[in-house]
């Protein structure tokens, strides 16, 4: 199945799916192997059609599912400070791959960069993936962009960003400080607001689709993210299509083939 899909996206676990029409992976396992497994048979993938999963950093909401994804034999692509840390936490080795954060590498068609991320790991990563001439971006878990991350996402055809949480609703918690300071931090996650001015920078015509990762549930909600999102863009005059990318189930799939032809498979959230 040639497309880009969230299987999940939260603090509870975050999965993408990227198929070519010779490579499929996943960017992070942090759902356990059962959900993968069944959440990509909504989209008509096995879980045994998975050629890798690759890794962005070791916080359990992205690799709790590695180990029983890597039973099976699927490899396993990290840095090497993000697989060190991995073995800590897995009772087995995978069949790792070892890439270096800031250069691409090629894994059956696909090119994939990986890139620097603030965020409160050893050496987590965004990605761009270049596959059959579509540019996918890949970019959570940020406290701060940085000139690095706008300048990688440039000229991207799909976009997958944080915009984990509104800073008045952190304040507001009932979270403890510890946790506020962290979210709020340049090692935390990105605000709304912040994800508004990072598409703000990046939009161009050829950029089709935009999800919105890693919703906070106490201190965000769907709406009020599209709403200031939205209304940002519209003040620049921006169009784009956005979605939110769901913690629950698995998010709008998108056909390379078919968007690029503007169909959509759900109503996507037009800036106006």
């Amino acid at each position: 199945m040639k497309g880009f899909c969230p299987l999940a996206s939260g603090s509870k676990g975050n999965a993408i799916y990227v198929g070519s029409g010779k490579t499929k992976i996943l960017i992070d396992a942090g759902i356990s192997a059962t959900q993968i497994e069944k959440r990509l048979a909504t989209i008509g993938v096995s879980l045994d059609e998975i050629d890798a999963v690759i890794v962005t950093h070791e916080h359990t909401d992205h690799i709790q599912g590695i180990a029983g994804i890597a039973a099976r034999g699927i490899p396993v692509f990290a840095n090497s400070d993000t697989a060190k840390a991995l073995m800590t936490t897995l009772k087995k080795r995978p069949r790792f791959k070892i890439f270096s954060t800031g250069e691409t590498f090629e894994f059956g068609d696909l090119e994939i960069h990986p890139f620097t991320i603030q965020h409160d790991t050893l050496d987590p990563v965004g990605f761009t993936i270049q596959v059959e001439g579509v540019k996918l971006g890949i970019c959570a878990d940020i406290g701060f962009v940085t000139t690095l991350v706008t300048n990688r996402l440039q000229g991207c055809d799909y976009l997958y960003v944080e915009a984990n949480h509104q800073p008045s609703m952190v304040h507001s918690s009932s979270r403890p400080m510890v946790y506020k300071q962290r979210v709020l931090s340049r090692q935390g996650h990105l605000s709304n607001e912040e994800c508004a001015e990072l598409l703000c920078h990046i939009a161009h015509k050829g950029l089709k689709h935009v999800y919105l990762a890693h919703l906070s549930q106490e201190c965000n909600s769907e709406d009020l993210a599209l709403k200031i999102i939205s209304e940002k863009l519209a003040v620049h005059g921006i169009p784009l299509n956005i979605s939110i990318a769901y913690q629950e189930r698995v998010s709008l799939f998108l056909d390379f083939e078919e968007s690029l032809k503007g169909d959509c498979h759900e109503p996507c959230v037009p800036v106006l």
